[in-house]
């Protein structure tokens, strides 16, 4: 048969009044009002269809069938109390790291920095790196936030934070351009040589326009990753579209741009699980905007004001 009860703190209130005899002392007990003490047995009373205590101007006193009611109600108060107390440890149990997944080179001191100003706010964080150059699933948990670039965060269901944007152009080094001259636009592409990065040729736009403008006897290297690129653009192999940041800094030279020079964005992404966490949501709390701001200084201090 089924039954109606379903208020688990009305069971409470009667173990209140078994154990001291009235409404009014239980009430004492309960930290409640005295009327609601007597509703809620009321109320008790009528959906298990039962009288559990007899009134008198003594108090209440506890049926048969409150008697036998009682070993169930005790059970269910040690449970909640075991509920509570697993809870409480749960809450002081050692976090589960959180797993950051990059490109290899992302993970510089700069970045580091930001995590351990993290872990002194919250004390007891552990971080686990996934460095890769590929997506890692975060529906599936392969990592919990992803550093990515990208020119957008296409599935709906990751939380995505936007942090800055990449921008481009086509490179050669000092030896390279002391050899051939310096093309300052496409135009002047005609009897150049260039590097070509493979792995993003179906998602590279640059590489894309660059393709479209050049002979494929012009093309002198293909490479699987940026620091090959960088490479063989600072061996004087040829030109190479790079970060305008990173190959500005290894000294190289900047030939031309093509037309839409944000190559990507640099996105935080979680995953639906991971962002149900606390830690996490206040990892990404904390690393975005610090981030953001050490990329807005890194470009201005490379750069300048052109980005």
């Amino acid at each position: 048969m089924k039954s109606d009860f379903h208020e688990w703190s009305d069971v409470r209130v009667f173990l209140a009044v078994m154990r001291e005899g009235s409404t009014l002392a239980a009430s004492k007990v309960l930290g409640m009002a005295q009327p609601t003490v007597a509703r809620r047995i009321d109320v008790l009373e009528h959906v298990t269809g039962l009288v559990l205590f007899d009134r008198s101007t003594k108090g209440f006193r506890p049926t048969v069938a409150a008697h036998a009611l009682l070993p169930l109600a005790e059970a269910i108060e040690a449970a909640a109390a075991d509920f509570g107390e697993v809870a409480a440890r749960q809450r002081t149990a050692p976090l589960r790291p959180i797993r950051l997944s990059m490109t290899p080179n992302s993970l510089t001191t700069n970045l580091t920095s930001i995590l351990a100003r993290f872990r002194d706010a919250y004390p007891g964080t552990t971080f686990e790196f996934v460095a890769t150059l590929d997506a890692v699933d975060l529906i599936k948990g392969d990592a919990d936030v992803a550093l990515r670039y990208a020119r957008s965060i296409a599935d709906e269901r990751l939380f995505r934070t936007k942090m800055g944007d990449v921008y481009c152009s086509y490179f050669a080094s000092p030896a390279y351009i002391d050899r051939h001259g310096l093309p300052r636009s496409v135009d002047e592409a005609a009897g150049h040589k260039f590097i070509i990065n493979e792995r993003l040729q179906g998602s590279s736009e640059p590489d894309q326009w660059l393709l479209s403008h050049i002979s494929p006897d012009q093309i002198v290297a293909r490479c699987q990753d940026f620091e090959s690129v960088t490479a063989a653009v600072q061996t004087g192999m040829g030109i190479g579209v790079l970060g305008r940041i990173g190959a500005t800094r290894s000294g190289l030279v900047r030939c031309f741009d093509p037309p839409d020079p944000v190559f990507a964005s640099v996105w935080l992404v979680t995953g639906p699980d991971a962002h149900r966490r606390p830690e996490v949501r206040a990892f990404v709390a904390d690393f975005a905007p610090r981030y953001a701001a050490f990329l807005k200084a890194e470009r201005e201090e490379v750069l300048g004001t052109d980005p």
